[in-house]
């Protein structure tokens, strides 16, 4: 029977291999959307902040989120 998981022995040393794998993309993901924020929150900027939707930080907020998952989507297909 062959186990499923990968184990290297050590807690520490699957943390530093689960962070090696999993850091650079999100950081990348973060990057480019915080770029793509950028350019939306100034687009958006008088409609956001007149409160007409919700609280300018949420809607702010939100939309970063939306940003970083929009550009993690872009890296994976890219």
């Amino acid at each position: 029977m062959i186990p499923l998981t990968f184990h290297t022995g050590s807690p520490l040393q699957d943390l530093l291999f689960g962070a090696s794998v999993y850091f650079p993309p999100v950081f990348k993901a973060v990057g480019a959307g915080f770029f793509i924020w950028l350019i939306l929150h100034r687009l958006f900027r008088e409609w956001i902040y007149s409160g007409e939707i919700w609280h300018p930080r949420l809607l702010d907020l939100s939309l970063f989120v939306i940003c970083v998952s929009t550009a993690l989507a872009l890296l994976v297909v890219l």
